[in-house]
């Protein structure tokens, strides 16, 4: 039924109305968020990406910039420039469009971005930040997927997770976040024996794993919140017999919403909240930078 279904554009536009106000107030003082891109090699993802990012960007009045470099460029190179960035006191944040070249080492890469201007919250040091309570500048992906959660109306603390996948970006702070929060938390991975048993005994389930139609309904205790992350492409076969490629989650989503209490649509859900989330981590690494700079202004 509708009223189950978490609209990601919906819960965004909250957000970025928030975004709006504050990055407003900040140029006021004189500060204005600028995000820059990094984009090494061609890449249709990657371009869409920036599309998408741009013009979210615009929305809320910050600055976008891309910066697009040769696949042939090296590690060294790459290296230079985030560096540059992090010296430039114009550029509140930086991202790193993925995927880059297989040449490039992307770890030292996210890792080279200073902490206060990673607004993807993909350098360990964010993300280990979670670990003390800190999830400011955490992964876009796993806030925006908690926060979709929290839409529910549901109780976080004792509530019973499931988190299907433990990537280091995704997965893993999505549990981390859920900890912090006080709710009991059960990780799932490729090693998991059966992975039906540990999801029907949860109040809320988390899917990131690339892999289409591995929830289903049979699966899912009745009314539980079920958060889709998966993004995947399956070839279908339209009306007219034609086939084209669809964008689909993780989750069978014709059979699970029968029983979920509340899911994530793919496209629709935590994508859009994604973009939120960037765009709030840009306003709140401009805002620590602002008052990092007035408190050495002060010694």
């Amino acid at each position: 039924m509708p009223h189950k279904i978490i609209d990601g554009k919906k819960h965004a536009q909250v957000v970025k109305d928030d975004v709006r106000t504050r990055v407003a107030g900040l140029k006021e003082l004189g500060w204005q968020p600028r995000l820059v891109s990094v984009d090494i090699g061609e890449s249709a993802a990657a371009s869409l990406f920036i599309k998408n990012q741009r013009r979210a960007c615009e929305e809320v009045n910050i600055d976008y910039e891309n910066r697009h470099y040769p696949a042939s460029m090296t590690q060294r190179e790459a290296l230079a420039a985030i560096h540059a960035l992090n010296a430039d006191p114009r550029v509140t944040g930086i991202i790193l469009q993925r995927p880059v070249p297989p040449a490039l080492d992307l770890e030292q890469l996210e890792n080279a971005m200073h902490p206060t201007k990673d607004v993807e919250g993909m350098s360990s040091a964010n993300i280990g930040n979670i670990v003390y309570g800190d999830s400011s500048l955490g992964p876009c992906t796993s806030l925006a997927s908690v926060e979709l959660l929290r839409t529910t109306g549901l109780h976080l603390r004792g509530l019973e997770v499931v988190v299907v996948g433990h990537s280091e970006i995704v997965g893993k702070p999505v549990a981390l976040l859920l900890v912090e929060e006080l709710a009991t938390v059960t990780i799932c991975h490729h090693g998991t024996r059966n992975l039906g048993y540990h999801t029907r005994q949860a109040d809320a389930v988390f899917v990131a794993v690339g892999k289409p139609g591995l929830i289903t309904a049979d699966m899912i205790k009745p009314g539980a919140a079920v958060i889709d992350i998966g993004i995947n492409q399956v070839e279908v076969t339209r009306p007219d017999g034609t086939t084209g490629l669809k964008t689909v989650g993780d989750v069978d989503f014709d059979s699970v919403h029968e029983v979920a209490g509340w899911i994530t649509p793919v496209p629709g859900g935590v994508g859009p909240m994604t973009v939120a989330m960037l765009l709030r981590n840009t306003v709140v690494a401009t805002e620590r930078q602002k008052k990092r700079y007035e408190e050495v202004m002060r010694e």
